[in-house]
């Protein structure tokens, strides 16, 4: 505080300062307990009123799942066997979960209710299995590892799920890409693609009969990916069909890869 005197003696007094000190206690918000009576239970309280919203919500969603008509696919065709069918977006992560040999055929029930339950019951326990009272992340770390955990997992899944619907969509036979048209009908190539049967599956004009169109191939696939294939098949593509030599194979595959789409 500081005082000015003039000619008659009259005094100006400074109550404050603009200077911040450098040495003023931080400031970090209060803890709930430091509140009480204004406080609530997590059960049955916070879920009543989270179940509320969710209700609220719920009915919102039926509105209009029931005055907008879902964009449906083509008719149910029996006799169609090149159809793949997946699950919804949301459910991808449990449908490759179901691919793996140790949670499906006589495990089937650690991918469909063991795994599944753990996750999703690891979740809903979180409050009562971290009750810490810090708010920050790296603080809680039962917390945000049980979440990253479960994101990083069902991340991974779906996209697994996903990258193979694809491979197995180029599978699917008579499938092919437009304005391509067979190279070297005359060449070497052909005349082992035609010795190792391949053109019962892959058609005269690799255009796809029982198998994948092989039409464009260049594009989509290396020259290894080719030899994988070859060697350890694909979808219904068993392993083991090319019977002829190292040396034959090389020339079916460099012949394949001159199979560009334009």
């Amino acid at each position: 505080m500081a005082h000015h005197s003039d000619g008659n003696d009259k005094q100006v007094h400074y109550v404050g300062d603009s200077r911040v000190r450098a040495d003023r206690k931080k400031l970090y918000p209060k803890d709930y307990a430091e509140f009480p009576g204004k406080t609530e239970a997590f059960f049955p309280d916070f879920l009543l009123k989270e179940w509320m919203v969710a209700a609220v919500f719920l009915v919102g969603f039926m509105t209009l799942v029931m005055s907008e008509e879902p964009p449906l696919g083509e008719l149910a065709d029996p006799t169609n066997t090149s159809f793949l069918p997946v699950p919804d977006w949301y459910f991808l992560f449990l449908y490759q979960l179901l691919k793996y040999k140790w949670a499906s055929g006589p495990f089937v029930v650690i991918g469909t209710v063991l795994l599944p339950g753990i996750a999703f019951l690891a979740l809903m326990l979180v409050p009562w299995l971290d009750r810490s009272k810090e708010r920050r992340p790296l603080k809680r770390p039962m917390a945000t590892g049980i979440m990253i955990v479960t994101l990083i997992a069902i991340c991974a899944l779906t996209w697994a799920a996903e990258y193979q619907h694809e491979l197995q969509s180029e599978s699917v036979p008579g499938r092919k890409p437009n304005d391509t048209t067979v190279i070297g009908l005359n060449e070497q190539g052909y005349r082992i693609y035609q010795k190792n049967a391949c053109i019962k599956c892959h058609g005269d004009h690799l255009q796809g009969l029982n198998g994948p169109s092989l039409l464009g191939v260049g594009n989509r696939l290396t020259h290894d990916q080719i030899n994988h294939i070859i060697d350890h098949g694909r979808g219904a593509m068993p392993a083991g069909m090319f019977q002829g030599s190292p040396a034959e194979k090389q020339v079916l595959i460099n012949w394949l890869l001159q199979q560009k789409q334009k």
